[in-house]
């Protein structure tokens, strides 16, 4: 049986499959990815309105594509304080803001109770605002920082008001990769033990892969395998996010960056490879937005959101420090040919804009 007629039997492909859908021409994959997507999704494409916040970037981990770190090429250190970080909530949840994404460097100097303290003064003043924080990362470094164990951290983000965890911190799975990438980070095995103990918790979590840098396109399709396979045990991803790599700034040397037809094949295959995680985001804050309006006929069913303000990916070169209008926003997923669907954090379905 050939390969494409594995996929349209909707048989689940190995790990040689995988790799070996990148060989097929640009628009028989595209054409196959967007199969799947119209069958689960028709024309709706997800976002939602949310806010970005990094309240430090200062970091005790050193990883060599990361451009936001203070202790790296940015001299310039900051920490917000708790007020300072429930004063950009109360702005962001007053221009609309479902969902707040706080995601910081590992910070070394303030404890966990910095961390812990600024999601419940939120959740005190926004009892129904959606904080979404505390990547796998986040996580092994206050365990690893405080000796307090992965149980204990995720039992403090429930308290504290964490209703969902971000997928950040996965970046390659594939050890040798990793130690090159991110030596003395989370380790594949520990990101993957986090985010099963957070489903089994009965919250739910994104995934990312972070790809376009020195890994190979092996090493992607191994990724995409491991988290299908927590995937089979917890059903606790929502979403897949495949992360353009951002070149500015960085350490990371003698990178082969993808072209956009190589990062359109990645989105392709991620909807092919992963169907057990329903939803495939082209995160616009890496792709760029054209690039993510595309990747629409390409597997992914969601575009992320608004952002109103992010200070990650763009310290590397994104486009994506202001974030964008939602009027715009809505607009331009209508003028490719897709209905514009609001969603919260959980993808239940909230706004239409047909």
């Amino acid at each position: 049986m050939s390969l494409i007629e594995k996929i349209k039997r909707k048989d689940r492909l190995s790990q040689e499959e995988g790799e070996a859908l990148y060989e097929l021409d640009l628009f028989t994959l595209g054409e196959l990815a967007d199969d799947i997507r119209k069958e689960r999704f028709g024309k709706k494409s997800y976002f939602n309105i949310n806010r970005h916040i990094n309240p430090t970037n200062v970091c005790a981990d050193v990883c060599k594509f990361c451009a936001y770190s203070a202790t790296r090429k940015n001299p310039n250190q900051y920490t917000l304080t708790h007020e300072q970080i429930l004063e950009i909530a109360t702005t962001a949840i007053e221009k609309g803001a479902k969902e707040l994404h706080i995601v910081s460097a590992h910070n070394p100097n303030d404890g966990v109770e910095w961390y812990m303290g600024a999601f419940r003064k939120i959740k005190d003043k926004f009892p129904n605002i959606h904080i979404k924080s505390m990547t796998g990362a986040e996580v092994d470094f206050l365990h690893r920082q405080y000796g307090l164990s992965y149980d204990e951290v995720l039992d403090l983000m429930i308290e504290s008001g964490v209703d969902s965890m971000p997928g950040g911190g996965a970046e390659i799975f594939d050890e040798d990769v990793r130690e090159y990438l991110c030596k003395g980070k989370v380790t594949s095995a520990q990101w993957l033990e986090i985010h099963e103990k957070w489903h089994n918790r009965g919250r739910e979590s994104n995934a990312t892969m972070l790809f376009g840098h020195v890994e190979s396109r092996a090493n992607r399709i191994d990724h995409m395998i491991r988290l299908r396979d927590l995937q089979d045990r917890t059903g606790g991803f929502n979403a897949f996010i495949p992360l353009v790599y951002q070149k500015e700034n960085n350490f990371l040397k003698n990178c082969n960056y993808p072209s956009g037809q190589e990062i359109l094949k990645t989105y392709a295959i991620s909807r092919i490879i992963l169907d057990n995680i329903p939803n495939i985001k082209a995160y616009w804050a890496t792709s760029t937005i054209n690039l993510a309006l595309i990747a629409q006929e390409f597997g992914a069913n969601d575009l992320d959101g608004t952002i109103q303000k992010e200070a990650i990916q763009s310290a590397a070169g994104a486009k994506s420090a202001n974030g964008m209008e939602l009027n715009e926003f809505i607009e331009l997923i209508k003028s490719s040919g897709f209905t514009p669907v609001e969603r919260d954090s959980l993808y239940n379905e909230l706004v239409f804009h047909e």
